[in-house]
C-alpha cells in the first residue's frame, strides 16, 4: 500500500484534515456545500440537533440530524480552486487512514449536495426559480490538471459547444449529476446545463471599466443547443464538483437558487429569501431518501 507522505496529506495535532479541521468521525456521508460560511447556521438550523461546529479560515462545518439522517453541510468559499481543496479533504475523512496514511481497501461514496445561487440564461428560467444541473460544464480548467476522461457522448457536446462559441482561452470539460440524486429533483426545478466560470465579473460577461475578450459570450451560451441540451445557468463551482465527484467517486449534485436572469437583466427582489426557500425544499426531499 501507496503511503501518502505528509507533505501531500497535512494532519493538524487534533487529528483533522488541514484546511477544513475536521476529523473522519466528524463527517457525515451526506454532505451539504455552500459557498458562504455564514449560510452554514442557515442550513444546520434546519436540523433537530447538532453535533459537531467547525470553523477554519472559510471553512466552517456543521454535523448533526434530520430524525435518524445524519447530514454536515461546509462551506466552500467562491470559486474552483476551494472546491480542489475541500473534495480532496472529504474524500480523505472516508478514504484515507489517517493512521497509516494510506488508501482503505473498501471506499465510501458520499452524497453531495451544492445548494448555492446562480444567474439564468434563459428567458424561461426566471428570477426567484430553482434549477438542479444536469451536467457542469467548465471554463476553469481545474479538471484538466487531473485525469478525467470524456465519454463519447460528452466528447461530441464539447466538440459543438467548442464550435458554437469559438472560445480559444479555455479547455472546457464537462461531467454529469448522479442519476440518483438527480432524479428525486424535478417537481419545482428547472434542469439543464451550468456552466461554471474561473469568476464573477469578465468570465460571466459582466463590464464595469474593463473591456472583455468575449463579448458575445452571454448570447452564444444562451443560444447553444445539442440535442435536448442546452445551458440553464452559470455560477462557479458545479462542473469541479462533478468533476471531482466522479473521479472520486462520489454522488453529487448542484442546485442553484436563480438570483439574476441575465438575458432579462433582472435580479432577485430578496435573494435570502429565495435562498432560505431552496434549503427548506431541498433538506426536506434529502432527509427522506433512502439510507
Amino acid at each position: 500500500m501507496a503511503f501518502i507522505a505528509e507533505s501531500e496529506l497535512i494532519i493538524n495535532a487534533r487529528g483533522a484534515v488541514y484546511h477544513l479541521d475536521v476529523r473522519p468521525e466528524e463527517l457525515a456521508t451526506t454532505v451539504i456545500t455552500v459557498g458562504d460560511p455564514f449560510r452554514v447556521k442557515e442550513v444546520s438550523k434546519h436540523f433537530d440537533r447538532i453535533e459537531v461546529q467547525r470553523e477554519h479560515r472559510e471553512f466552517v462545518t456543521h454535523t448533526g440530524y434530520i430524525g435518524n439522517r445524519r447530514l454536515s453541510v461546509v462551506s466552500t468559499g467562491i470559486g474552483p480552486d476551494n472546491i480542489d481543496i475541500v473534495f480532496n479533504e472529504l474524500d480523505a475523512l472516508v478514504n484515507i487512514d489517517f493512521e497509516t496514511r494510506t488508501i482503505k481497501p473498501e471506499l465510501t461514496a458520499l452524497n453531495v449536495v451544492r445548494m448555492g445561487t446562480s444567474g439564468s440564461l434563459q428567458a424561461h428560467i426566471p428570477v426567484d426559480s430553482f434549477v438542479a444541473s444536469t451536467y457542469g460544464l467548465g471554463l476553469d480548467n481545474l479538471l484538466n490538471f487531473y485525469r478525467l476522461e470524456q465519454n463519447t457522448e460528452e466528447a461530441s457536446l464539447l466538440q459543438s459547444f467548442n464550435t458554437h462559441t469559438q472560445l480559444t482561452f479555455t479547455q472546457p470539460y464537462i461531467s454529469g449529476a448522479a442519476p440518483s440524486l438527480l432524479k428525486n429533483f424535478v417537481d419545482g426545478y428547472h434542469q439543464g446545463i451550468t456552466v461554471t466560470c474561473p469568476g464573477f465579473y469578465g468570465p460571466q460577461g459582466r463590464v464595469l471599466r474593463l473591456g472583455i475578450r468575449n463579448p458575445q459570450l452571454i448570447d452564444r451560451l444562451t443560444e447553444f443547443r445539442f440535442g435536448n441540451h442546452f445551458i440553464s445557468n452559470f455560477e462557479m463551482e458545479t462542473s469541479a464538483i462533478y468533476g471531482l465527484g466522479r473521479l472520486l467517486g462520489h454522488h453529487c449534485l448542484s442546485l442553484s437558487a436563480i438570483v439574476a436572469n441575465r438575458v432579462a437583466r433582472e435580479f432577485s427582489k430578496d435573494g435570502g429569501a429565495l435562498v432560505e426557500r431552496l434549503i427548506e425544499k431541498s433538506l426536506g426531499i434529502l432527509s427522506n431518501l433512502p439510507s
